[in-house]
Order: structure tokens, then C-alpha cells, then sequence
């Protein structure tokens, strides 16, 4: 029997997507961005790498997701103002209520598959949009949390000013560094191998002895852990918590996002995905105020033609190159 493939720990493509970012705030005012764009799309493609543990990897339509990046952003702000004014108080806040939601909904949802379970996160996304429209007291109803702190981050006798955007990406860096190490070493230990079986088959993965339905729930609340921390971050990022962010329409983006990297088929696909969004968004949005519209046929479109998406393109691609430049073994003659 052939031995296991090894995953690497740390693989070439880690390191490029990260030394990419690194570089981000010393060309991107060249090119006629700003500061804050890179923010946004670190902060989201985090995000979406958290979001596709659920769709891509275990195979779960999530369509409500928003609730647990918006229970974050609510839970930072909540925490700085009821707490402590302390960066890392606020984001184990965001992390601990994500992780608290996640677990409630994935009480009622595991248990579902398909189009059942996909419903079902519809539902909980709605409540929780609702909750947080209604709930003035508590989260300031449509006017939202305001004026929340871009807290310094301490760390022993050192503390990092975060208030400028060139401060705030670099600390966001770190942190997606962190989430991305942590999910791509998830994604590749027994626990994710499982998760994937469950995806091509949970009745054959039950029959094998798996506790399908705890794997199922574990998954989305890990998925919904770092969700939440993406949603502490911007709400740090936006001075600000809105229902906005829970709304239905708010986590079809992230699917958008990624389907069109092709999380499917890539685990840096969602990161594609998040950042060809904000370049549409800005780029696009600078022509025209419809510039959803236009993103939204390129998603119809790429869906058509090609479901596996940007990353699903470069693979073929690649695939291509191999094949001409392989080069050609003539059969062997036979022996007369």
C-alpha cells in the first residue's frame, strides 16, 4: 500500500499570498487605492476562509453566515464599552459570543442536509438581524453601536498605536497569518479528513462509526469562531456595529466571494474571491453606481461556464502547460 502523502506545514503558496500582503501599503496609494481598501479585504477574505470550512471543505450550505461575523462586531463593541476598553478582551469577546451563536444554531441545524440545512441558516441569519433591529437597548437598533475604539494592541511592556490604517492592516495581517496557518492545518489533520468524507458521503461516514453529526456541529462553530473575530476587526475598523452586516444580502457576499475564487476547489480560492469583490466594488463603483449589477452577471456567467471558479480557471490552465510540455512517449513497436 502506498504510503500517506505528507502535507507540509508551511507550503510556497503560504508564504507568497503572505509576503503579497505584506507588501500591500508600500504600492497601493501608487496605483490609485487607499489604505483602508487593503484592510477591508484582509478582514474579509479572513472571513471568507473561515466561511468556506463550512461550504467547501464539509460541503454545508451556509446562507446565513453574516449573523456570526455581525455577533462579533456587536460583541467588540459591547465589551469595550461594558467591560474593558482592552484590544484583546474586545476580540475574545467577539470570538467567545460568535462561538456561543454558532453552537446554538448548530443544536438545531446538524442534524440537516442540503437544501434543509441551508434553509434552516436563512432562518437563524434572519433572526439574528432581527434581534439586533429590534434590541435598542442593547445594540442601538438601526443606528447601531458608534464611536467604538480602535484599541492599541499591548503587548507586554509594548503598545502598537492601531488608529492609523497603515497600523491597523499590519496588525490585521498578523492575525490573518494566524487564521489561515490555523485553517489550513485544520483543513489537513484527521479531524478535516473527516469532515471531507462527510461531504462526499455522511451516510457512508455514519455506517464507518463517525459521529457525523458532531463533526458537522464542531465545523460550524470553529467556522463561526473566526467569523466572529473577522467581525470584531471590522467593526473595529469601521469605528461602528450595524444590523447591516447580518442581513441576508450581507452573507450572499461571502458566498459570492467564495464561489467566484473558487473555494470549491482551491483553499486560497476564497481569498481570490474576496479580493477580485473589493476591486470590483472600487474599480468598477468609480463608473458606475451599478456596479453590483456587473459583478453579478461575471458571478452568473463564471457559475455557467465555470463553477470551480478563478482558481478552477488557473488550475486548467495549468493543467494545460503540463500537458504540451510533457513530452511524447511513442508506443512501443511490437516485436516481429
Amino acid at each position: 500500500m502506498a504510503p500517506a502523502r505528507t502535507i507540509p506545514t508551511i507550503t510556497w503558496a503560504m508564504i507568497v499570498v503572505w509576503l503579497i500582503f505584506a507588501s500591500v501599503p508600500l504600492w497601493i496609494e501608487k496605483v490609485g487605492l487607499y489604505h483602508y481598501l487593503g484592510v477591508e479585504i484582509l478582514i474579509f477574505a479572513m472571513y471568507a476562509l473561515a466561511y468556506n470550512l463550512v461550504l467547501g471543505h464539509a460541503g454545508l450550505p451556509s446562507f446565513g453566515h453574516g449573523a456570526f461575523f455581525g455577533v462579533g462586531a456587536y460583541a467588540f463593541g459591547l465589551a469595550q464599552f461594558n467591560i474593558a476598553a482592552n484590544l484583546w478582551v474586545c476580540l475574545a469577546a467577539a470570538v467567545g459570543a460568535a462561538a456561543v451563536a454558532g453552537a446554538l444554531v448548530a443544536l438545531f441545524i446538524s442534524h440537516r442536509r442540503g437544501i434543509y440545512y441551508a434553509l434552516m441558516t436563512i432562518a437563524f441569519g434572519q433572526i439574528f438581524w432581527f434581534i439586533a433591529i429590534k434590541a435598542h437597548g442593547l445594540t442601538g437598533g438601526e443606528d447601531g453601536l458608534l464611536k467604538i475604539e480602535r484599541l492599541p494592541a499591548t503587548l507586554g511592556v509594548t503598545v502598537f498605536d492601531l488608529k492609523s490604517n497603515v497600523a491597523l492592516y499590519y496588525f490585521v495581517l498578523v492575525v490573518f497569518v494566524a487564521v489561515s496557518f490555523l485553517l489550513w492545518r485544520i483543513v489537513h489533520s484527521p479531524f478535516g479528513r473527516v469532515v471531507k468524507a462527510i461531504k462526499q458521503n455522511e451516510t457512508r461516514a455514519r455506517f464507518v462509526g463517525y459521529d457525523v453529526w458532531r463533526f458537522k456541529a464542531a465545523i460550524l462553530v470553529i467556522s463561526a469562531c473566526l467569523s466572529g473575530l473577522a467581525g470584531g476587526l471590522f467593526s473595529m475598523a469601521q469605528a461602528s456595529a450595524f444590523p447591516d452586516v447580518m442581513s441576508l444580502h450581507y452573507s450572499g457576499y461571502v458566498v459570492m466571494m467564495t464561489l467566484v475564487g473558487g473555494g470549491l476547489v482551491s483553499f486560497w480560492g476564497p481569498v481570490i474571491g474576496a479580493v477580485a469583490f473589493f476591486l470590483a466594488r472600487d474599480i468598477i463603483g468609480a463608473v458606475t453606481t451599478g456596479w453590483m449589477l456587473w459583478f453579478g452577471l461575471s458571478f452568473v456567467v463564471l457559475v455557467l461556464f465555470k463553477p470551480e471558479g478563478i482558481a478552477g480557471i488557473y488550475q486548467s490552465l495549468a493543467q494545460r502547460r503540463a500537458k504540451a510540455a510533457a513530452p511524447v512517449v511513442a508506443p512501443n513497436s511490437q516485436a516481429r
